[in-house]
């Protein structure tokens, strides 16, 4: 600094706040060393003490490993391997052990006996096809499994499945056993009960299964907003009548649309015919009452009974 140059009030009070924080970092040193030294005069139980009590910082490095994901167990399923071995184990023979299908039967049940079927004995089944599942224990289950014939005769197996704990794995435990097929319950009663006539609900049924299952135009016009269904492609019929319209609801069967965001649920019975013949259908609709139209909420098929949705 030039001995002419004047000096501001902001120079001359910075070296003497520098130096004040100096001054009272020299404080505390002397401080500590005095307690320090107070401390050993004092003795040794002293001087732990203070030792044990000065806190500590110490730097932890934040976990970045995930969290283990919580596993949910796996339901085993073990219809498609009885089912699979059932289908092969009535194609295999002990006459026959150097076969594709006895190899097969033999893996998937090791120390299983095979048949030995006549000469003249009946065709291997057309199809086979798993009817009911039961679990006997942890790990242990019978499958019954259907064997339809030929000559349309049918004969019910029940398979001894054994799955591990993942129920990634399964083996077959024992011989099939022939059992009697599943009973046949009756049916339950329609839900549907009310006659739908002639009207705007009707038409909009009609004219949505014509537009589905012959591709005869858009079907976006008869859904709700929000509502997405694709159309049958390739168009499957060439016509499409609808015999019977039965709902839950009355309000399905008044002449004029009710209020806004009135449902109903209707089950249409559907006649269609195309190059393969007539077939008899049947469809399931829940719409609802949108500006003086009805509109298709949800479409299934016409298989539920006592619990519609």
């Amino acid at each position: 600094m030039s001995p002419g140059k004047p000096v501001s009030r902001d120079e001359a009070v910075a070296p003497m706040a520098a130096g004040a924080r100096l001054e009272a970092m020299r404080r505390r040193v002397r401080v500590s060393r005095l307690a320090v030294w107070t401390v050993i005069a004092t003795g040794p139980i002293a001087l732990a003490i203070t030792l044990t009590s000065t806190p500590t910082t110490v730097e932890t490095a934040s976990s970045t490993t995930p969290p283990a994901p919580r596993t949910t167990p796996v339901t085993a399923d073990p219809a498609g391997y009885a089912q699979l071995f059932l289908h092969t184990w009535l194609r295999s023979s002990t006459n026959d052990e150097a076969s594709a299908q006895t190899r097969h039967a033999q893996s998937m049940a090791p120390g299983v006996d095979l048949p030995e079927p006549a000469t003249d004995a009946q065709p291997a089944p057309q199809a086979v096809t798993t009817v009911r599942t039961a679990q006997r224990a942890q790990g242990v289950w019978s499958v019954t499994v259907a064997a339809q014939y030929a000559d349309a005769s049918v004969r019910y197996y029940a398979v001894p499945v054994a799955t591990d704990r993942t129920g990634a794995s399964f083996t077959v435990t024992g011989a099939p056993g022939v059992v009697a097929g599943p009973a046949r319950m009756e049916v339950p009663a329609s839900p549907y009960r009310v006659n739908v006539p002639e009207g705007d609900l009707s038409a909009a049924v009609r004219e949505f299964l014509a537009t589905y299952l012959t591709d005869a135009g858009e079907v976006d016009r008869y859904l709700a907003p929000g509502v997405k269904l694709l159309p049958v492609t390739p168009a499957p019929y060439r016509a499409v009548t609808v015999r019977q319209i039965s709902a839950i609801e009355e309000t399905a069967a008044t002449a004029t649309v009710p209020a806004d965001g009135t449902k109903a649920r209707v089950l249409a019975q559907v006649e269609a015919r195309g190059e393969d013949g007539r077939w008899p259908l049947a469809y399931e609709f829940t719409l609802a009452a949108r500006s003086g139209r009805w509109e298709i909420t949800a479409f299934g098929t016409g298989t539920s009974r006592s619990h519609p949705w």
